[in-house]
């Protein structure tokens, strides 16, 4: 198995816990980064599952996907046109704790982010 070839199966392996932990409750939202490739292999099994499901692009080569509840994803549909690092504190935290990120973190994370400019491109 060549390096990018395992690359492409731990992604589908760490895809397929986190299919696993939303449908016994543990999640309500993921974010996977991946390979265009893999986006379209995981897209087809959560459409075959019934999940809902967001793709954003990253760049030419990989997407963040967004799987889990409808209500989550509608939530973060209103900020995810821009890159993650062009979040605001606040869309940065509310992302955070939606994908269930350490609440104590994440305050810190906000309260350090708060005081810098957000980064523009």
């Amino acid at each position: 198995m060549s390096a990018q070839e395992f690359a492409r199966f731990s992604e589908m392996k760490m895809f397929m816990h986190h299919i696993y932990e939303f449908k016994k409750g543990v999640r309500n939202l993921v974010l996977c980064t991946m390979c265009r490739t893999c986006a379209e292999l995981v897209t087809e099994r959560l459409r075959g599952q019934g999940i809902d499901y967001l793709l954003q692009d990253v760049d030419g080569r990989k997407v963040n996907l967004y799987f889990g509840k409808r209500a989550c994803l509608d939530a973060v549909g209103a900020f995810i046109h821009k890159p993650l690092n062009r979040l605001t504190p606040e869309e940065d935290f509310m992302l955070g704790t939606m994908l269930g990120y350490d609440i104590v973190q994440q305050c810190e994370r906000f309260c350090t982010r708060r005081i810098q400019p957000v980064a523009r491109l």
